[in-house]
């Protein structure tokens, strides 16, 4: 028997054929990704499958019997039919298949076997065409005993329409036998503690289990393996980071003048994680932090703070923004607020890809030279032509709206800066722990005073059609009280945009009913809204055009702006009291919170109006009641978590992540989460070159790829 190791290529293990199928469905290569593909479930030879209970359209796989099989000949067409009826005790359907007689040989009444394909009706009658199938092994049955052939566990596999569950089954059989030299990526020691398998056991007992007692000790071993090896892997990334040397920033004048000159006290939240981030700047390493915390909490001002220590010793910083409304709106904010004497010194200057050539040139000059000591901008600040002098800290605004690849491109243009991450997205712990855990957290949960709060209210016009009319009466309502609103939409125009991308995975949205063309002529035709000055904006707008919307609306000057989700960050205009979300039901909570972080952001009561025709109970109607229900975006996140699943939660935050989350769940595996990176941290203090050990070490490079460990130090 040929022996095989988890880096032995499948095109040796299982031959050619097999190995391409496999590559081709799900992108595996070695005999470690195909045994990280774990069944997702387990059958059994006695099993009754409820036929009368699959959905229409579905792909599915099937335990049952052969009840009948017959042929006849095909109207229209030459050859002929074979439909066998299946039945698992409880229903039947047929299967169908066209010219291939040969298929009686092997569907004879009275076998059993497992069966796949997607799920169609015909006559009233559900039914497979061309399934793929494989018959259970009466040979197989005669060497077992009756009661041991019933109760054996069959492993169904993830699979897809080219590649079946029982095809990666028999690669599984293929290699499994022959398998050695499984690495064991957990110390023995804690192992036992633990009360967990050897690493080959593990993997023998996943795929193939003799009882289905079995199954459980072996997923809570490969569960724990998913759980230290990412920690593992994330903790090393830090102690990589610890190791390289950075050019100490200890602040100065600049930032006791700044100080000085604040017109308001900082929140205790703000003084506590300004201190974390003064002490990073004057380490021997590059801080790498992450800054969390709700819309308007002052993560501005803590990153402006860091800026002007950085600046002190005539370091510049790089803030990235995902907008260039953003952007714009951050330079005018930090300007007025360093003020007429420090706005000159520094000289806060904006680099995005819609300045005039002549403008971006003249920008590029003093980046370049290091006379702007703050520069922000876009994805213009990635460009080889963009040079720093000397780039002392980057600043990633929004952290989920860029890819890890982009802030390595920004990183690389400073000899080991320093990284600070914001996000106003509150992230739950386990996601933080898991996600993030390389970087250090930091957390505003303290609101600066002065605030008049939001209230949050959902209007279902579907169930109250007559909501619609009173949502306008009441933006009408607070535009004549001297104020100003928002009218967000999730489409341009609704006759043309595709799809909003916000809904989760799995849910069908439907066409579009309001886009901002579609909302802004509702309100061109409102007897309310004749003397009411109504503007648009949205992101196809000429980066010029939709600066001076934004700044019309700050002064003032436009009463309602009808715009899509480029108003969701940075927007900051205190006179803004009432935002409407049409079709709220189309985003996801956070960006629902986001949204309706752009009002109340003053003295003047916010009110967010969330319009939805969602039925009740639905996933899309749970997500609106929920930001209605509470303004703590920590709480609400914990709840996203919930309802969504961290896989679409976690997104493509860190490459690699979702990748290795075979078994592990987020939040069910939250106290084992902790176990594993409580137990990874003492063993690479002890530790720190994994020599002592080599399983784990050979775990990290065989579960986290080269490409995965690079992305998890660009964080």
């Amino acid at each position: 028997m040929p022996s095989h190791s988890l880096d032995t290529p499948l095109l040796d293990a299982v031959g050619e054929t097999l190995a391409k199928g496999l590559r081709r469905a799900f992108h595996m290569t070695t005999v470690g990704d195909l045994l990280a593909h774990y069944p997702r479930r387990y059958a059994n030879h006695g099993e009754l499958t409820p036929i009368a209970d699959l959905p229409l359209g579905e792909l599915v796989t099937i335990v049952a019997e052969v009840r009948s099989a017959s042929t006849r000949s095909m109207r229209g067409r030459r050859g002929e039919l074979v439909e066998v009826i299946i039945g698992d005790g409880q229903g039947t359907m047929s299967l169908t298949f066209f010219g291939q007689a040969w298929r009686l040989k092997d569907l004879r009444a009275g076998r059993q076997g497992i069966f796949s394909g997607k799920v169609g009706e015909y006559r009233g009658q559900k039914q497979l065409t061309h399934p793929d199938y494989e018959l259970f092994d009466d040979e197989g049955t005669a060497r077992l005993t009756a009661e041991a052939w019933r109760t054996l566990p069959i492993p169904i596999y993830p699979a897809t329409s080219t590649f079946s569950s029982w095809q990666v089954k028999r690669c599984v059989d293929q290699v499994l036998p022959g398998l050695t030299g499984v690495p064991e990526p957990l110390p023995d020691a804690f192992r036992r503690e633990q009360g967990l398998l050897d690493a080959t056991t593990a993997l023998a007992r996943i795929h193939a289990p003799t009882t289905f007692d079995e199954i459980d000790p072996a997923r809570e071993t490969l569960r724990m393996h998913e759980a230290f090896v990412l920690q593992a892997a994330l903790l090393q990334q830090r102690q990589s980071v610890r190791m390289m040397e950075a050019t100490a920033r200890p602040a100065g004048e600049l930032l006791a003048r700044f100080d000085a000159a604040l017109p308001f006290d900082r929140t205790p939240d703000q003084v506590g994680v300004g201190d974390r981030i003064a002490a990073d700047l004057v380490a021997p390493w590059p801080m790498n932090r992450l800054v969390q915390g709700e819309v308007g909490s002052g993560k501005t001002l803590v990153a402006l703070r860091a800026m002007l220590q950085v600046a002190q010793s005539g370091g510049q910083s790089a803030l990235i923004a995902p907008t260039e409304v953003l952007a714009a709106q951050h330079v005018r904010s930090m300007a007025r607020m360093l003020g007429p004497e420090l706005a000159p010194e520094l000289m806060p200057t904006l680099l995005t890809g819609q300045l005039s050539t002549a403008e971006r040139r003249r920008a590029a000059l003093r980046v370049a030279s290091g006379q702007a000591r703050i520069v922000i901008g876009t994805h213009a600040l990635l460009s080889q032509s963009t040079t720093f002098a000397d780039l002392g800290l980057v600043v990633v605004d929004e952290q989920h709206r860029f890819g890890v690849d982009q802030r390595e491109t920004l990183r690389a243009k400073g000899s080991s800066p320093h990284v600070l991450v914001l996000t106003a997205t509150p992230i739950p712990r386990t996601v933080a722990m898991t996600v993030f855990g390389d970087l250090d957290v930091s957390t505003i949960r303290t609101m600066p005073g002065g605030r008049a709060g939001i209230s949050s209210f959902v209007a279902p016009v579907g169930e109250k059609p007559a909501w619609f009319a009173r949502v306008w009466e009441r933006v009408a309502e607070e535009v004549r009280l001297g104020r100003q609103a928002f009218v967000v939409c999730p489409a341009i125009d609704a006759s043309t945009d595709a799809d909003d991308d916000e809904l989760p995975e799995g849910e069908e949205p439907g066409k579009t009913r309001w886009g901002v063309v579609q909302a802004a002529a509702l309100l061109a035709g409102h007897p309310d809204f004749r003397d009411i000055r109504v503007e648009i904006l949205h992101g196809k707008m000429p980066g010029d055009e939709k600066d001076a919307v934004m700044q019309a609306f700050a002064r003032g000057d436009i009463d309602v702006l009808v715009a899509t989700t480029v108003v969701e960050v940075g927007v900051d205009v205190p006179n803004a009291s009432t935002m409407v979300i049409l079709e709220a039901d189309r985003f996801g909570v956070s960006q629902l919170h986001q949204l309706r972080g752009r009002v109340g952001r003053g003295s003047v009561p916010g009110l967010c109006l969330l319009v939805t025709e969602a039925d009740p109970f639905t996933p899309a109607r749970q997500r609106v009641e929920a930001v209605a229900a509470t303004t703590d975006g920590f709480e609400l996140a914990e709840v996203d978590l919930d309802l969504r699943g961290e896989g679409d939660v976690l997104g493509d935050a860190q490459s690699g992540v979702r990748s290795s989350l075979r078994l592990l769940r987020v939040v069910a595996d939250a106290d084992l989460i902790a176990t594993a990176r409580a137990e990874a941290e003492q063993l690479l203090a002890e530790d720190p070159t994994l020599a002592r050990t080599p399983g784990l070490a050979a775990a990290i490079a065989g579960r986290v790829s080269q490409r995965e460990r690079a992305a998890l130090g660009k964080n």
